[in-house]
């Protein structure tokens, strides 16, 4: 017997959303189904929606939940389990073979989706994707760990591997940007340069642990930042002073910013140390131009970040231990909240910048 969920579907030719009523089946051997207690909305979803396709898409990718039924091979949840639905495979190392993207029979064909789905009450999801946790979490901001947090905090310890006293820039200081914050923060890095075009977004950065920031709307953030980050006694090749962010995170992609995080990065000490690194975290959407002669005469590395480079069995716990002792305020980096039948306003919310940390979908069972 399957299990009756609502879905948020949208359609291959339109941006507007649906919402659909569907059973979805019972696992496959390797599939778990969850009840679930939130989403969270993350602007690469705008990206899909204004992406062509070839037919419905279903969407979400991060999610807290319960287990209601899980398949024959699957060992690691059972019936009753909270759980957290992520987009990136719990455990690779452990997978038998590659994990399976979900699909759905949805009243206009099969509707694809990028691993999983979470705007929704109810999903089936590959186990992979399916990560258990204490069952005492807060079940509603705590969606947002499986992409924003673990994005944005993980490019910071694992893809960067930021160190304490190293200095850092944040460009787009939204739900990943934030993350990426707290990270540094956590990281023991010193400074920590929020860069955004709100001031009231800056302000906000400051309560996660930024300790500088810079309105990129009203002064050149490249040369702000080195101006807060020289390197006394050190010099480059061309025999001036070594300055800039030791790593630059762009939590944006777009090609403004992409091409301000290399020069923003820290020059080489000629023959002592290289320059600084710059890590693309938000998802591009255009191609981007880089300075060469930067990068090769002072040994400046850009480099991407996909999901933070975490493996969500090992990270998760990190990041939930984090919010137990009040490192990481997930009540705080949650600034609005929609039901299922608001999700084209939350849509239209997160398009036109009104959502200053992060967004979740709350559903009612």
């Amino acid at each position: 017997m399957g299990t009756q969920a609502r879905v948020v579907v949208l359609p291959q030719d339109s941006t507007t959303l649906r919402i659909e009523s569907i059973e979805l089946p019972d696992p496959g051997p390797n599939q778990v189904v969850v009840r679930q207690f939130a989403s969270g909305i993350c602007h690469s979803q705008l990206h899909q929606m204004h992406a062509p396709r070839k037919g419905p898409i279903i969407l979400g990718h991060e999610a807290t939940g319960v287990v209601l039924k899980a398949g024959n091979a699957v060992s690691h949840v059972a019936e009753g389990d909270i759980v957290m639905v992520t987009w990136v495979p719990r455990d690779s190392e452990a997978a038998q073979a590659p994990p399976e993207a979900a699909r759905l029979q949805v009243s206009d064909g099969i509707a694809t989706s990028q691993n999983v789905f979470t705007w929704a009450d109810h999903t089936i999801a590959d186990e992979q994707y399916v990560v258990k946790v204490d069952p005492n979490i807060d079940k509603d901001v705590s969606a947002i760990i499986g992409c924003a947090v673990m994005t944005g905090a993980g490019a910071v310890i694992n893809t960067a591997n930021v160190q304490k006293g190293e200095s850092v820039a944040i460009f787009g200081v939204g739900g990943v940007g934030l993350s990426a914050v707290v990270g540094a923060k956590m990281a023991g890095a010193h400074p920590i340069i929020a860069v955004d075009l709100d001031d009231g977004k800056l302000e906000f950065a400051k309560t996660f642990g930024a300790t500088h920031c810079i309105n990129a709307s009203k002064e050149d953030p490249v040369a702000a930042i080195h101006a807060l980050t020289p390197k006394a006694g050190q010099f480059n090749i061309s025999r001036q002073p070594v300055s800039g962010a030791d790593y630059a995170f762009d939590c944006i992609g777009i090609k403004q910013t992409m091409e301000q995080i290399v020069p923003a990065c820290r020059t080489a000490y000629f023959g002592a140390k290289g320059g600084g690194m710059a890590v693309l975290v938000g998802v591009p959407t255009t191609p981007v131009e880089l300075n060469a002669v930067d990068v090769l005469i002072n040994e400046k590395r850009f480099v991407g970040s996909i999901g933070g480079s975490c493996a969500p069995d090992r990270d998760f716990p990190r990041f939930l231990e984090w919010q137990n002792n009040g490192d990481l305020n997930l009540q705080g980096m949650v600034t609005a909240r929609y039901k299922i039948d608001q999700i084209n306003e939350a849509a239209q919310a997160l398009e036109s910048g009104k959502i200053t940390g992060r967004a979740i979908l709350e559903f009612d069972h």
